[in-house]
């Protein structure tokens, strides 16, 4: 069978796309991955995939839509795949309605987020819901295969009326490589030179608001200014599709008044190597599907500190894996980081109850098979 795998950025193919690209081929089946270019591409092009691009952008902006509409379009009516499988909330709306005007025989969807489950009051976030709700309704309703990444929004597709039949298949990644280990944890710390009573934060994501940013900088600072032996570790970039306030000031002000205790690596390729030297992973976000980054930390055996919200809450257990915390709270943030750094013993165990969650219902191999029986039921 061929297949359109399609998704907004290449960061988004790259990360979450390409382990399924992977497992459709090697059971013999053609597979053409779609997004905006860039940088990221290169590496799946050299293991020898197919891979065309489309001007996708990650906002209502009309003009934009209809060239990015009728380029998957034009793609979708030469290459006559047999199943398009698109993603991502504004890309997964066009590719699913240029499939419906091409006559594909399968349209598949899977969800990694609603964007109508976001906070915001006023009447534009209002506005934004609304769009949202309406675009995600619609295209349901040609929607013939619809899975999501979390139990909880399969369950709001369905009470929603969004598809009549969806099918939770999670996210996962390889325990393998994912996986706490005491001799690299040593190597890293003594090469960049801290010690390992040294407590370090760990949060993996993109420099955008709804990460909680601004609440973890407040929340650190306020933990540096009476205990200099801990650092925060941030990994990832702002990607140029991301749009809202940039941080750039809020990370200079915080650099400033931390100095060495605030490390900013950028994007990196060995996230998992990073986890083993780190001891909490943080995520103070807002919004969110099923964060990858938090499977990440499980398997790492790392404790998780997160927010009360869809999905994070599907995958950390309060109190025994990691703490929740409301979104937005600076205060019980701190409070939650500070119990970190003075429980030792307790986050260790945690990390270990957190690793065991993460191998019995976090794996990548569960992720995909979920997911190539869905997409390929017969």
């Amino acid at each position: 069978m061929k297949i359109l795998e399609v998704t907004n950025v290449d960061f988004s193919l790259y990360q979450f796309l390409l382990p399924l690209m992977r497992g459709l081929k090697a059971q013999g089946h053609e597979v053409i991955g779609v997004c905006a270019e860039g940088d990221l591409l290169t590496k799946v092009r050299q293991e020898g995939f197919d891979i065309q691009t489309v001007p996708f952008i990650r906002s209502y902006a009309p003009i934009g839509q209809i060239k990015a509409l009728w380029a998957i379009y034009k793609i979708i009516k030469q290459e006559k795949p047999d199943i398009v499988h698109a993603h991502m909330p504004i890309s997964g709306f066009l590719t699913r309605l240029a499939a419906f005007f091409c006559g594909t025989p399968i349209i598949a969807y899977t969800c990694h987020g609603y964007l109508f489950n976001q906070a915001g009051q006023g009447v534009k976030s209002w506005i934004r819901r609304g769009l949202s709700f309406a675009l995600e309704w619609s295209a349901g309703q040609i929607t013939d295969l619809y899975m999501t990444v979390s139990a909880e929004e399969a369950k709001d597709a369905k009470k929603l009326r969004i598809h009549s039949q969806p099918v939770y298949i999670g996210n996962g990644r390889d325990p393998v490589k994912f996986a706490p280990d005491s001799t690299i944890r040593s190597a890293i710390r003594l090469e960049i030179g801290i010690d390992d009573d040294k407590t370090v934060f760990l949060i993996v994501s993109r420099l955008v608001r709804h990460k909680g940013y601004p609440e973890l900088l407040a929340a650190f600072m306020a933990l540096a200014a009476r205990n200099m032996n801990i650092e925060l570790w941030i990994v990832g970039e702002r990607l140029s599709s991301d749009h809202g306030h940039a941080l750039d000031r809020a990370f200079d002000t915080a650099k400033e008044k931390l100095g060495d205790q605030l490390r900013l690596w950028g994007y990196r390729d060995d996230i998992d190597q990073l986890m083993k030297a780190a001891d909490v992973f943080v995520l103070p976000s807002h919004f969110e599907g099923l964060p990858m980054s938090i499977v990440e930390a499980m398997l790492s055996e790392l404790p998780v500190i997160s927010t009360a919200i869809r999905g994070p809450r599907e995958q950390v257990e309060h109190k025994k894996t990691g703490l929740l915390v409301p979104a937005g709270s600076v205060q019980e943030l701190a409070k939650a980081m500070a119990w970190m750094i003075e429980y030792s013993k307790e986050r260790q165990a945690m990390g270990r109850l957190g690793r065991q969650r993460g191998v019995a219902c976090f794996t990548e191999e569960q992720q995909l098979q979920k997911a190539m029986r869905t997409l390929l039921p017969h």
